[in-house]
């Protein structure tokens, strides 16, 4: 009795190998002809490995996921039947791409493959009939798993097909693509779709230019360039809350509004000048690190172009309320289109800040080729505790991100805890030493 030997067949395109993704059949399994064995995957396609006998499994090779060399045996089958002695054969199937991704494979002895008859009994037999409780076309039983490819599978799971009531005219009722386009075209196939739901397969190209193609370089030029360590610390803002209502309620006719903003940069004033380093540009190409004695402050704002950064220069030379003032116009003339180009450039250091929707923390990318960047995180109500009992205190995190080429963890967390100190207690910022 001769076997007959599955290789992994030349899918071509310069493909030498290819990833096992499904089993359909495990050893002392009887097989039909053109039953599928396996599933391999390649960089651009699935491909089904049919059986070319019908005989028995007697040999597999290869796990879920490992990665087979084109013309490694995969399988062994035994054929039985007249003529069938004989030598090992060697066979290379007619290979079947599908469309990918392949569907998640399924361990073969889960697989209600139909048993077939008796080796003693195929010998005597004429050419293998479908069984009689399948017919070609019929719909299948309540419970009867469909058998069809990956593919299928997953074309159906994207029109919301369900499998059970496709008639399958393969092998074994094996459900294939035509299968599945004729109860797409058929008046039945409608009633298997969910009601009003339906595939939007639209594709809208919008091409990047002018800011948005500016600002994803310069995303781009920080990820690659900056190794970015970020620095989450939470924050009790009720003090500094208190204080800020009361400022606004008293505030002197022709004064701004005083928000979150202007307290936290003069607070970066006071940490910036025991710690000048934070402040600075490094230009990696000349290997320099320039430190600026002026804080310019640049303010990330949404436009509705884009992202663009304002800059509050000389932060150091100016009250809270100067602040203020000039952070409101700043994002006025941004959003309108009117900001001249130097006050949108010459930052050293920013603030990254998206108010009510800031989420509890955040990895602000920094404003190349500054080395750090102040993200505000929302302000919200939670439980403190005070080391008695637990008591409603307005918190709020920052997460900032430092270059790590420049700033070392310990600099960052001792500029993060100095900013903290001053916010949680404000009136230290109003102090001039």
């Amino acid at each position: 009795m001769a076997e007959k030997l599955i290789k992994l067949p030349d899918v071509g395109e310069g493909v030498a190998e290819a990833e096992l993704v499904e089993w359909h059949v495990n050893v002392g399994d009887l097989v039909r002809e053109d039953m599928v064995l396996a599933a391999v995957m390649t960089g651009k396609a699935t491909v089904e490995i049919p059986s070319p006998v019908d005989g028995e499994v007697t040999f597999r090779h290869g796990e879920i996921g490992d990665i087979i060399a084109t013309g490694t045996v995969i399988l062994k089958i035994r054929i039985a039947g007249e003529g069938a002695d004989g030598g090992d054969s060697e066979e290379e199937p007619q290979v079947k791409p599908v469309v990918l991704p392949v569907a998640a494979a399924e361990p073969a002895s889960e697989k209600k493959v139909e048993p077939l008859k008796p080796k003693a009994e195929i010998a005597a037999s004429p050419p293998v009939a479908r069984p009689a409780s399948h017919p070609v076309g019929a719909p299948r039983a309540e419970g009867e798993k469909p058998l069809a490819p990956p593919a299928v599978r997953l074309r159906a799971k994207e029109a919301g097909i369900d499998l059970r009531q496709v008639p399958g005219t393969g092998p074994a009722g094996r459900i294939t693509h035509e299968d599945l386009d004729a109860f797409l075209n058929s008046q039945g196939g409608g009633g298997a779709v969910a009601a009003g739901l339906q595939s939007n397969k639209a594709v809208q190209e919008v091409k990047v230019v002018g800011l948005r193609r500016r600002i994803a370089e310069k995303m781009a030029l920080s990820k690659s360039r900056i190794p970015h360590i970020t620095y989450v610390e939470e924050i009790d803002m009720t003090a500094l809350e208190e204080l800020r209502t009361r400022m606004n309620g008293t505030q002197k006719p022709g004064r701004p509004k005083l928000t979150i903003l202007p307290f936290l940069m003069r607070a970066m004033v006071k940490a910036i000048a025991e710690q000048p380093g934070i402040n600075a540009l490094y230009d990696d190409e000349a290997g320099i690190i320039r430190q600026y004695g002026g804080v310019h402050i640049g303010i990330a704002a949404q436009t509705p172009s884009g992202l663009v950064v304002p800059v509050v220069r000389h932060a150091e030379a100016r009250d809270i309320f100067d602040c203020a003032r000039e952070v409101a116009r700043l994002s006025d003339a941004a959003k309108n289109g009117t900001a001249l180009r130097e006050e949108l450039s010459g930052s050293t250091i920013t603030i990254s800040s998206l108010g009510a929707m800031g989420g509890i923390v955040s990895t602000p990318v920094i404003n190349h080729p500054e080395v750090a960047i102040i993200g505000v995180n929302k302000l919200a109500v939670r439980p403190h505790w005070d080391g008695v009992q637990f008591v409603p205190r307005k918190m709020m995190n920052l997460s900032s991100s430092f270059d790590h080429r420049v700033i070392d963890g310990w600099d960052a967390a001792s500029f993060v805890q100095r900013l903290k100190a001053l916010m949680e207690t404000p009136a230290l910022i109003f102090v001039e030493e």
